[in-house]
């Protein structure tokens, strides 16, 4: 659902996300990104704080939750105007970092990478607590029908090391080499493995996965825990600046605390969540029944948490995976996957427990 200083699936996401979105939404992400700058600072005339929230891609399902609490003035209540935005070229992260927007998505593994090459961000809330990462190759490929059969093939790939080293990963695991060529994608992995240049490609299972099961075409997949890659890549959520986390612990905490409610309301209401989304993002084009698809793929998989645990107060909606983070961030550090704002390899992981709080959540 990162990204150009990172790479990958969201991981390959920022290029990814970006690619797609300025296809989408070209000019109006520019123009957002600087309408952004210090929205924080000022009120409405209804006292209501004005706040800006940053999209990491074009609006799905990972989103939801936000759109649910702007329609539903779950915003408003916590003294709040949100405005909700496409996300700028350099990356949601980069926007977070230098105070462009307030709050954006992204998630545990991408903060990490940032971290790395100098960013002061932190992921205050985590909606998805699994992977829903599948690798995949087109059905009417059946040279392909494990990992292994990867090896020799061509990566359609956004250009991460990170995506790199979990392919390279799985092939190995499987018995393979992990040897692969790889072919940059422009906007749509779906179109570069039809045409031919590719042999196989990372989606979500919780967003393309739905399209390729609806509209085709279809997938042979593999998903990464089956094959050897450990941890929780997907840890999706909300993040914000360390200056911003310091200087206004209040904000935080009513962004965090309504957000939470849009989501935990989304979980336990996936159709009228779905139709909020579609109204309320209706440059995006999406279909009603595939987003209730996307968002009952979600709830099937409990890929947001369990819902008798939430219900029972066992499980606080919205907390930070540091275990799952810090096992994926060892496995990427071993890759040689980080580098530094030098492009100069890191071999240290970013510590996960440093790079996220619950503090927000109750």
């Amino acid at each position: 659902m990162a990204h150009s200083i990172l790479g990958g699936l969201l991981r390959d996401r920022t290029k990814q996300v970006i690619n797609r979105l300025i296809a989408v939404f070209g000019a109006i992400a520019m123009l957002f990104g600087v309408a952004a700058c210090g929205n924080s600072a000022n009120t409405t005339a209804d006292g209501l704080t004005k706040v800006t929230f940053m999209l990491s891609w074009a609006p799905d399902t990972n989103h939801i939750g936000v759109y649910v609490a702007k329609n539903k003035g779950y915003f408003k209540q916590a003294g709040l105007d949100v405005d909700i935005v496409a996300v700028a070229q350099a990356g949601a992260e980069q926007a977070v970092n230098n105070g462009q927007a307030d709050f954006a998505l992204s998630n545990l593994t991408n903060v990490g990478v940032y971290a790395t090459k100098g960013a002061q961000i932190k992921q205050v809330m985590q909606v998805q607590q699994k992977p829903s990462a599948i690798w995949c190759s087109l059905a009417s490929n059946t040279a392909i029908t494990r990992p292994k059969d990867l090896d020799g093939k061509t990566f359609a790939t956004f250009g991460s090391s990170e995506s790199d080293a979990v392919v390279r990963r799985m092939i190995q695991h499987d018995g393979g080499k992990g040897e692969f060529d790889k072919v940059t994608v422009g906007t749509s992995t779906f179109q570069t493995l039809s045409s031919g240049k590719a042999d196989f490609g990372g989606f979500y299972a919780t967003w393309e996965g739905v399209q390729a099961d609806m509209y085709g075409p279809k997938l042979t997949c593999f998903t990464e825990p089956d094959y050897g890659v450990p941890g929780n890549a997907d840890t999706i959520g909300i993040i914000a600046n360390d200056k911003t986390i310091s200087g206004n612990p209040t904000l935080v905490k009513q962004f965090v605390q309504a957000a939470k409610k849009g989501y935990e309301y989304a979980y336990a209401h996936p159709d009228d969540a779905a139709n909020i989304l579609v109204k309320e993002a209706p440059d995006a084009n999406l279909k009603p029944a595939f987003v209730k698809k996307s968002m009952h793929t979600i709830m099937d998989g409990q890929y947001w948490g369990d819902p008798a645990k939430i219900k029972d107060g066992s499980f606080t909606f919205g907390t930070n995976d540091v275990k799952g983070a810090q096992q994926y961030f060892d496995f990427l550090a071993q890759e040689n996957a980080y580098t530094d704002s030098h492009d100069k390899v890191v071999h240290k992981a970013p510590q996960a427990k440093d790079l996220s709080t619950d503090e927000f959540l109750k």
